[in-house]
């Protein structure tokens, strides 16, 4: 069961909300390529307030995706694209309803 999760909370620096949306849709890619990541998702709460959900099979694949390429590339273009530090917490899936077809 898919319980293990981490959302990330990203506040766009002002004017770099474009490249912030464009960043995030490229991370889909690289998404697509963690085999230890079954569930991935860009999100955008607010107008200039964007997050990103990922959940993990087991605790291994949580702490693979944190120190993989899409935390890396994170973390490389914080400081140009974010008010502040991106806020990444560790949460756990109670509940997974997931009827989409598969892309």
């Amino acid at each position: 069961m898919i319980k293990y999760a981490l959302f990330a909370r990203l506040e766009a620096r002002p004017g770099k909300e474009t490249e912030v949306q464009q960043f995030l849709e490229a991370g889909l890619a690289m998404a697509r390529e963690e085999k230890t990541t079954p569930i991935w998702f860009a999100l955008r709460l607010t107008p200039t307030t964007f997050g990103v959900f990922d959940a993990f099979e087991d605790e291994a694949g949580r702490q693979a995706h944190l120190s993989g390429p899409i935390a890396q590339a994170l973390m490389a273009k914080a400081p140009e694209l974010f008010v502040k530090p991106p806020a990444i917490e560790p949460v756990e899936v109670l509940g997974l309803k997931n009827d989409a077809p598969a892309s």
